[in-house]
């Protein structure tokens, strides 16, 4: 765990210890090489802004002392892109401050079985010794590559994008980071909860095709603005049809702004005909526009914000995403209380 904040250090090496790690902290990039170079590491939380060497730049030092490491990013929200930066360098993911301490044990997990499955594989590959063995395990190995690094340049495209605008910056980070909690919280498996989370971060990927001046416009969008923005969903869908790896997120960016009665758009899909993914990202996109402050409305609370949900369910969204959404909501101001008095 490497944090230049103890009281973050101290706190999920406790959780990690709890969850049967050894666990291992270090305040800066110096230090964590120095321990990479002592013992053996699987697996590593690596903050982006440390004092000295940042992370991005310690990415490739800490891969080169250990190549098969589980490396997770930390970022504080407007850091997503620096942070899809690193995972073109070679970090399996990255997960957004505050940290949700459930969320972390699952992505810990998923990270270090991605990290055993590429060992066994290469395992195999030296164990078989034939050169078409070789070649598929190769092709396999430069798919994933791609794919990784074709998801984190369309992310830090969508950053880039909602950069213009400091009222949209981080929009997507936080929805992703949200809508995969809702996603645990609705009991969905691990493969899911990570389809759920790159929906989220890519959900509006499709509004680089929307004019400039509309996505800017302050006040209400006449008949056709609204129509012209709402072909964002099929422009997205259409961005990443190419990327069969993601054949279930790009359901869910076709579908995010579905209704439950029927009334969304574009297949006016109706209750669990509208992908589940796809109605969790959309619930999630409107409490996030609810929580975070525009020209025209002041943010609400998390919890007030919830509250006022309560007369979108049966029409808009799904009561037990509403209901999961609650509760999510709910744990996370109990983290962030408990986190202040512990400061």
């Amino acid at each position: 765990m490497v944090d230049d904040e103890e009281s973050i250090r101290n706190s999920v090496r406790k959780f990690l210890l709890h969850q049967g790690y050894e666990v291992v902290t270090a305040a800066d990039g110096e230090e964590a090489l120095a321990v990479l170079q002592r013992q053996k590491i699987t697996g590593m939380l690596l903050d982006v802004n440390l004092p000295g060497t940042n992370g991005i730049d310690l990415v490739p030092q800490v891969l080169e002392l250990e190549p098969n490491i589980a490396l997770l990013m930390l970022t504080a929200v407007n850091d997503a892109t620096t942070a899809a930066l690193c995972m073109q360098r070679g970090a399996l993911d990255y997960l957004i401050k505050p940290i949700d301490l459930a969320h972390l044990g699952r992505a810990v997990t998923v990270a270090l079985q991605r990290r055993h499955t590429a060992i066994e594989g290469q395992q195999i590959n030296q164990w078989l010794k034939e050169e078409v063995a070789h070649r598929v395990a190769e092709r396999r190995l430069e798919q994933a590559n791609q794919e990784r690094v074709s998801t984190a340049t369309l992310e830090a495209l969508v950053n880039a994008l909602e950069a213009k605008d400091p009222y949209l910056r981080g929009h997507s980070a936080r929805v992703a980071d949200l809508s995969a909690l809702v996603a645990a919280e609705l009991g969905a498996s691990d493969e899911m909860i990570e389809a759920v989370r790159t929906g989220g971060r890519l959900h509006d990927i499709g509004k680089i095709g929307i004019r400039e001046e509309i996505l800017n416009k302050q006040g209400p969008l006449s008949d056709e603005e609204y129509e012209h923005v709402k072909q964002h969903v099929l422009v997205g869908s259409q961005i990443l049809a190419p990327l069969v790896h993601l054949k279930e997120v790009i359901t869910y960016v076709r579908s995010h702004h579905e209704r439950w009665d029927g009334f969304g758009y574009p297949d006016r899909l109706a209750g669990e005909a509208i992908p589940l993914g796809a109605r969790i990202i959309g619930t999630v996109e409107i409490f996030d526009a609810l929580t975070t402050a525009r020209p025209y409305q002041e943010k609400m609370e998390p919890d007030v914000a919830v509250e006022r949900m309560r007369d979108l369910v049966g029409t808009v969204v799904d009561p037990e995403i509403h209901r999961a959404l609650e509760a999510v909501v709910t744990r996370r101001q109990v983290l962030v209380f408990l986190d202040d008095a512990h400061r």
